[in-house]
């Protein structure tokens, strides 16, 4: 009786192999690029470079620096807005880094794996 399934010789085609060889390089280098992403950081200013805000790949936010004059206990609502404009440009630098790498390991397909 014949095998069900598979491939003659129980092995994978050379094809399939290396189908298999190239997602597990990609997969390293998916790994490795991470791990230096995770690393980076990114700045950014905001209200003419009053407030700077730091946050790394991982979207932590590792610092804070705020200008002595913008700090005025009566205007409370317009350092948060700085603050908020500040990180928020940030996690998107962090994110377009982040795109850009998985871009160049994709070919540009979006994501998708080449087969």
């Amino acid at each position: 009786m014949a095998k069900r399934g598979g491939f003659p010789g129980g092995g994978m085609p050379g094809n399939m192999n290396n189908l298999m060889k190239q997602a597990q390089r990609m997969q390293r280098q998916m790994e490795e690029s991470q791990k230096e992403m995770e690393q980076k950081e990114f700045s950014a200013k905001a209200g003419g470079g009053a407030v700077e805000v730091t946050v790394t790949g991982k979207k932590e936010l590792t610092k804070v620096k705020l200008a002595e004059e913008v700090v005025d206990p009566d205007d409370i609502e317009m350092l948060e807005d700085l603050i908020m404009a500040a990180a928020n440009e940030a996690l998107r630098m962090a994110d377009e880094a982040n795109a850009e790498i998985m871009n160049k390991m994709t070919g540009g397909l979006g994501g998708g794996f080449p087969f």
